[in-house]
C-alpha cells in the first residue's frame, strides 16, 4: 500500500484554447500532486491512501467521492477548515504559454497541525510514503506536518518519496532550501528537474529554456543531490520546450553512481499539468514490483507520456497502455 499527503485542489480551466477573457465558462475537474500520484497507482491496481485536510462542504466532498471512484482510499482525510484551495487554468497553445491562477490562500490544509493526523496507523501495513515540496511550502504547520509523517514512516520503515516541485508563489528560495534541506534525511528517492534543484538548494543544471539536453549536465545535477543528501535514488525528468504544444520528453535516474537515460518521446501537448506527478507515480510503481533501473525510468516516461494526451490532473490510463508505450509502439494506432 502507498500513502500520499498534500493538498488536493479544484481547478476551473478555459475549454480547449480559450483565453481566460473570452471564455463564457470554467470547466470544474479536481487535482494536486500527490492525489494525482495516488490515482496513478490505482489505475495500475494498487492500494493507496490520500491523506490531507478539507473542509465539511459539497465541493471538498465531490473531490472526496471523485477520488473514491477512482480508487484511492480516503479513509484518513481530516475534516476541517473552510475552504478548499482552486487554481485557475489557461492552456496555452503554440508559442502562446499556459497560465496558472492559484486561490489557495488560508485553505483547509493550511491549518492543518501536528496530532491531527494518527499517522501510525495510517503506515500500518503500508510499505511507501510520497510526498512534494508543495506540501510543506502551504504553512509552517503544515510543514511541522510534513516532518512528524516523515519521522512516523520511517519507524514503520517505509520508503521515502518526495518531488522537490519549488512554487515561487508559495514560498522564497532561502525558506524553501532551509525546510526542505532539514527534511531531506528522510527521502530515499529524490524526483527532481533541475530547475527544482537551483531554486530549492542552488545546484546550478542546465539551461532549461534552451531546448537543448546535455546528459552531463543533468548527471552532476544528480551526483551533487546524492552527494549532499545521501539519497538511494535521484530522477531527473528532462523536458525539451520547443512551444506550449510541442516538447521533447525523457528522464533519468540515477542510482549507485551510474545513470540511465531512458528513451525519448516527441509529444503534441492536450494537458501538461499533471506530467511530473504521473512520473513519480510511474516510478514508483515499478519500484515496487522490483523493476531495474533501466526498465523503471522508461515505465515511468511511458506513462507521464500518455498523461501529456489526456484532458486534466488525473493520468487515467491503464497498466496495459503504460505498459504497450514502454516496450517501443508509440505509433498511436486505433486499438480494436
Amino acid at each position: 500500500m502507498l500513502i500520499t499527503f498534500g493538498e488536493i485542489m479544484m481547478r476551473l480551466a478555459t475549454p480547449g484554447f480559450l483565453r481566460f477573457s473570452q471564455s463564457p465558462h470554467l470547466e470544474l475537474t479536481y487535482g494536486g500532486g500527490e492525489a494525482n500520484v495516488a490515482v496513478s497507482l490505482a489505475n495500475y491496481g494498487l492500494k493507496t491512501q490520500f491523506v490531507t485536510r478539507l473542509p465539511k462542504n459539497d465541493m471538498a466532498q465531490r473531490a472526496i467521492n471523485e477520488l473514491r471512484g477512482l480508487g484511492v482510499g480516503t479513509d484518513f482525510i481530516v475534516r476541517g477548515g473552510d475552504r478548499i484551495g482552486i487554481y485557475f487554468l489557461e492552456t496555452g497553445a503554440s508559442q502562446r504559454a499556459s497560465k496558472v491562477t492559484y486561490d489557495r490562500a488560508h485553505s483547509a490544509i493550511s491549518g492543518i497541525k501536528p496530532g491531527e493526523v494518527p499517522w501510525d496507523q495510517v503506515f500500518q501495513g503500508a510499505k511507501w510514503f510520497h510526498w512534494t515540496g508543495i506540501t510543506p511550502a502551504l504553512s509552517d504547520s503544515a510543514a511541522a506536518v510534513t516532518r512528524e509523517a516523515c519521522e512516523t514512516a520511517k519507524k514503520h520503515g517505509l520508503t521515502i518519496s518526495t518531488d522537490l516541485n519549488y512554487r515561487k508563489k508559495l514560498w522564497s528560495r532561502d525558506k524553501a532550501g532551509e525546510v526542505m534541506g532539514a527534511l531531506m534525511q528522510f527521502v530515499d528517492i529524490c524526483i527532481a528537474n533541475e530547475e527544482d534543484a537551483e531554486s530549492v538548494f542552488n545546484i546550478k543544471g542546465a539551461e532549461v529554456t534552451s531546448g537543448q539536453i546535455e546528459h552531463a549536465q543533468y548527471e552532476d545535477v544528480a551526483r551533487r543531490l546524492t552527494d549532499r543528501f545521501k539519497f538511494k535514488q535521484v530522477a531527473i525528468t528532462l523536458r525539451e520546450s520547443f512551444s506550449a504544444s510541442h516538447n521533447g520528453w525523457s528522464a533519468m535516474l540515477y542510482t549507485a553512481g551510474k545513470s540511465h537515460f531512458s528513451r525519448r518521446y516527441d509529444i503534441s501537448i492536450v494537458d501538461r499539468v499533471g506530467g511530473g506527478d504521473s512520473f513519480a507515480g510511474g516510478l514508483i510503481y515499478s519500484q515496487l514490483r522490483g523493476d531495474d533501473p533501466e526498465k523503471a525510468i522508461n515505465f515511468a516516461v511511458a506513462a507521464s507520456c500518455l498523461k501529456h494526451s489526456i484532458s486534466g490532473d488525473y493520468n487515467r490510463v491503464t497498466l496495459e497502455e503504460v505498459e504497450t508505450l514502454a516496450q517501443g509502439d508509440a505509433s498511436g494506432r486505433v486499438q480494436r
